[in-house]
């Protein structure tokens, strides 16, 4: 028991020491302009709020969100594989394939995937 309270006590003392090294060589400023304004996406926060956003930007970024979600439902489709019937799995994962096929082929015949402005 005096053991692991040995060592739980020496690996606090070794993580503090890593972490004040670690503020003493990061060469961060504390009156950076950036870091201290509210907003880290380009605007600046003094100027007028009605500024026209760009749509654009906008759209780009919901593109963004839609296949990041339709990637983390992709991902479990290899473990399931084992566990569930082959035909099953088959049928949905190619159901599930074709509609991002779709949605994809729409999306660039919309134009929506041009990066050009």
């Amino acid at each position: 028991m005096l053991l692991l309270t040995l060592l739980i006590f020496l690996i606090l003392i070794i993580s503090q020491i890593v972490m004040k090294i670690s503020v003493l060589v990061a060469k961060k400023t504390l009156l950076d302009r950036e870091k201290i304004s509210p907003f880290e996406c380009g605007f600046d926060p003094l100027s007028s709020s009605r500024i026209p956003f760009s749509i654009r930007f906008f759209l780009i970024t919901i593109i963004f969100l839609i296949f990041d979600v339709e990637i983390t439902l992709i991902l479990p489709i290899i473990s399931i594989m084992k566990t569930s019937n082959l035909l099953n799995w088959m049928f949905s994962s190619i159901l599930f394939f074709i509609i991002l096929l779709v949605g994809l082929f729409h999306e660039w015949s919309q134009g929506a995937l041009n990066w050009n402005l």
